[in-house]
């Protein structure tokens, strides 16, 4: 059976990573069941060089967000999960709270009753009391939350490098190996920066 998957693009800073994880997809042949609020479409012509026009055309299936007749509105639609990317903590407040006013809360709603796995890129900072329950509850209820905190082992020479490397983790969450970004292997020497050290009081530990 071929692998099928369920976005959601919400309305926060960050669309690029909606759209890498949709270009990604189509590059694998992977089917796409998308949900673009309109608070998204405003965001990705503001944030990004991406028309809508292109963005749709990556979409195996796009759904209207207040479409209560859609596949992904019922549990017995069967997809591998479902990814949220960016997520605004308005969003996470309604997948929180089973508030199921529009389709894609709806869609994430029905992705953790059926007990499948939900990722969501949250992009909010810094985060008050409020938000880290709406994160604890979403978690006990089965979801993961990934936000997209760059690593630098890799060396991200570009925005792109960032990005890819966000979405890679978040499609290995379904094991999906993308090769977006370099994985962790080792240190292969020692940062220049320590290399004059010579005493262990002036050394990494130092810095610590």
């Amino acid at each position: 059976m071929n692998k099928k998957f369920v976005v959601g693009i919400s309305g926060a800073s960050g669309a690029i990573y909606g759209v890498r994880i949709l270009e990604t997809l189509h590059r694998l042949g992977i089917e796409s069941h998308a949900v673009i609020t309109g608070s998204a479409v405003r965001t990705i012509e503001h944030e990004t060089s991406y028309s809508l026009a292109y963005v749709k055309s990556l979409c195996t299936h796009l759904y209207d967000d207040r479409d209560i007749g859609a596949k992904i509105f019922s549990g017995s639609f069967l997809v591998d999960g479902m990814v949220i990317a960016p997520c605004s903590i308005k969003t996470l407040s309604g997948i929180a709270n089973s508030y199921n006013d529009h389709l894609l809360v709806r869609a994430a709603d029905v992705t953790l009753k059926e007990r499948r796995k939900l990722v969501i890129l949250l992009r909010e900072t810094p985060l008050h009391l409020g938000h880290i329950k709406l994160m604890l509850s979403v978690t006990e209820m089965g979801g993961v939350i990934l936000q997209p905190v760059p690593s630098f082992y890799h060396k991200p020479t570009s925005l792109d490098d960032i990005v890819n490397q966000s979405v890679g983790k978040a499609l290995d969450q379904f094991g999906i190996d993308a090769k977006l970004f370099e994985r962790w292997s080792r240190f292969e020497t020692r940062c220049p920066r320590f290399q004059a050290f010579t005493s262990p009081s002036e050394g990494p530990a130092a810095i610590i």
